[in-house]
């Protein structure tokens, strides 16, 4: 037979073995929920596009080897710099930022860049970012000292309201979505996805 005074006094050992335990597992998950929050605190500080999902995204795609400039930085100071489209001619033919110059992704070549000097500003952008950073990066071991990649590229362009214009310098609402996975980025603006001739 069990004796009942020492069954419940085990019993209440390992409960009170349980709650100095249990302040332990609070205390780590509070101070894992603070991290946490700091984090993305931080991360939603240095945002530099507006949709948080969007800004995820090219936090995770860029690598970060190359300097970047914000939306709101480039359209404050488009007189300094030298914009150029690493996009497809296809793309650059539907919208570009203003006084843009095309110099391409899949046939970039140094050549299309001869006659700008090395110590003018220059913003390198395309859809998103990923493919103007690629390019970013060759004119930086190019020797070009001062080029920046548009972090959100045409798509937070647009998104923050900035004009766009067509191959004839006309103002459009059109940009080249690139595709539907992608396109889902582009808030504002209408979307084109194949342009036909």
């Amino acid at each position: 037979m069990i004796n009942a005074k020492k069954y419940k006094s085990e019993r209440r050992g390992r409960k009170d073995e349980t709650r100095k335990i249990q302040p332990v597992k609070t205390g780590a998950i509070t101070l894992f929920i603070t991290l946490t929050c700091i984090a993305i605190t931080m991360v939603s500080a240095t945002a530099q596009v507006k949709s948080k999902t969007f800004n995820f995204v090219l936090k995770t795609m860029l690598s970060g080897d190359v300097p970047t400039i914000t939306v709101a930085d480039a359209a404050k100071t488009t007189r300094e710099y030298v914009f150029l489209d690493a996009r497809e001619e296809e793309e650059y033919g539907v919208s570009h930022l203003p006084n843009a110059k095309f110099v391409g992704y899949k046939n970039f070549d140094l050549s299309h860049v001869k006659n700008i000097p090395k110590e003018k500003p220059i913003v390198v952008y395309c859809a998103i970012g990923k493919r103007s950073e690629d390019i970013t990066e060759k004119l930086t071991k190019a020797g070009y000292k001062n080029v920046k990649n548009l972090y959100g590229g045409i798509f937070e362009w647009v998104n923050q309201d900035h004009e766009v214009y067509d191959n004839q310098n006309r103002k459009t609402l059109n940009v080249h979505a690139y595709n539907r996975l992608w396109g889902r980025f582009l808030d504002k603006g209408n979307k084109v996805y194949q342009v036909t001739c």
